[in-house]
């Protein structure tokens, strides 16, 4: 009888009808849907492919270039290049342009090799990202998601790229401080044209002065969780709240909400319960779970914020503004060692927290020390002033592929040489 049962499970559990129905239960049917739909996709034309290797809820990485991605298209004839299908659907509501799906390595690298792009950009150092470095012709540019003293700045993959795009002057110290035996002439300083935009305002107006929180997430492991969410964001929240004259914002990074660790977990929840304590009291204070954070800055007056790239695009944007850092370490001479922006504000930690509501009003009220700011931007972000990163971004990629079309002039180019069964992507979400 046990046998006969377990034979009658295998078999429904091999049937069409049970994946099509598991599918539906975990949502992901809607995702094959698209793959299949987009599987001749293609951008003729395109020179430039932003490479997107990883699935919907990384796509923060991206979302914040698809402006650049869409003035450069003006010049450079470009497109998104996608890997799995989670992705398809969330990049087509964020841009026009051309988004282009290979699930498999086969089908990827038949693709280029029929349409040759002419460089690559690449937002992460995702591990599919390794595939497509396996093109030869093309020029591959790893340009991140963002500018900030994190560990995960850095990669010793870095090294594969024909270019690396910076920041600034803190980017080469960086890389100087982590790698061995790596080429500096790979590092192209840009500044970060992210932040050359004009965005329209997404806060509503107010009367109020503006607080802003906005803590990172809490990274892959301990050395790289920067976040104070766990140790100080209630503290943090509840001094906010108390400042007389003021509105708080509360702007997590959009990996805190799916934390599963039991501590940030709690500081979240916490956090959210005395904002809307706060408000029942006819407080004006908003909870922000998306949006673009670049979009906010203009109202912003004080900047409370983690190791992160938040805290340096509001100095890139707003240098003349006051910010708090955090430090949940509590190691002064080891976070100004790794982020000299430390040594230009104040900082928060367990030898601090107590006086939060002492730091914020002298914030407010005296502006912190802006000569001290004006040099950790200069800094992070060389001469370039706001409007300049953008024109550089372009004018290098033009750059680079007019480089190496010269070179392939007199280069025989090889068949792409590589082990298709090494890790693929998924053709399906399972």
């Amino acid at each position: 009888m046990e046998k006969q049962l377990k034979k009658i499970a295998r078999k429904i559990f091999r049937s069409k009808a049970w994946k099509a129905s598991s599918q539906w239960l975990r949502g992901t049917r809607q995702y094959n849907i698209a793959a299949k739909e987009h599987a001749e996709s293609a951008a003729p034309g395109a020179q430039v492919l932003a490479y997107f290797g990883d699935t919907q809820a990384k796509l923060y990485q991206l979302r914040q270039w698809i402006p650049v991605l869409e003035e450069l298209n003006e010049t450079v004839p470009t497109a998104i290049f996608l890997r799995r299908p989670s992705a398809i659907k969330a990049v087509e509501e964020m841009t026009n342009l051309p988004i282009v799906y290979r699930g498999s390595f086969d089908r990827m690298i038949s693709y280029y090799e029929e349409h040759k792009p002419k460089l690559f950009l690449y937002v992460n150092n995702g591990r599919s990202n390794f595939q497509t470095l396996s093109y030869a012709p093309a020029v591959h540019v790893h340009i991140n998601h963002g500018e900030s003293d994190k560990l995960s700045m850095v990669s010793n993959q870095a090294k594969a790229y024909d270019a690396v795009f910076t920041a600034g002057p803190a980017a080469l110290r960086r890389h100087r401080r982590a790698l061995i035996d790596f080429d500096e002439s790979k590092l192209i300083s840009v500044g970060r044209p992210q932040l050359d935009l004009d965005y329209e305002d997404e806060l509503p107006a107010s009367q109020l002065r503006t607080i802003m929180y906005a803590p990172t997430w809490q990274g892959e492991n301990d050395n790289n969780s920067y976040t104070s969410i766990d140790c100080y964001g209630p503290q943090i929240v509840e001094a906010a709240l108390a400042t007389e004259g003021t509105r708080l914002i509360y702007k997590p990074h959009p990996r805190v909400a799916g934390a599963q660790q039991p501590d940030m977990k709690a500081g979240h929840q916490r956090i959210l319960e005395l904002i809307e304590a706060a408000n029942a009291d006819g407080g004006e204070h908003l909870i922000l779970k998306e949006g673009n954070i670049l979009a906010m800055f203009s109202d912003v007056d004080l900047m409370i914020t983690d190791i992160s790239s938040v805290g340096l695009d509001f100095l890139y944007l707003k240098a003349d503004s006051p910010m708090l850092l955090t430090d949940r370490r509590t190691n002064r001479k080891q976070l100004t060692d790794e982020s000299p922006i430390a040594s230009a504000v104040p900082v928060i930690d367990a030898d601090t927290v107590d006086s939060l509501p002492e730091m914020i009003a002298d914030a407010l009220a005296n502006g912190g020390d802006k000569d001290a700011r004006a040099q950790a931007r200069a800094l992070y972000f060389g001469d370039y002033g706001v409007g300049e990163s953008r024109v550089a971004f372009i004018e290098t990629v033009q750059k680079l592929i007019a480089e190496r079309e010269e070179k392939l002039k007199n280069f025989d180019v090889q068949p792409t040489a590589a082990e298709a069964a090494d890790e693929t992507a998924d053709e399906t979400e399972s």
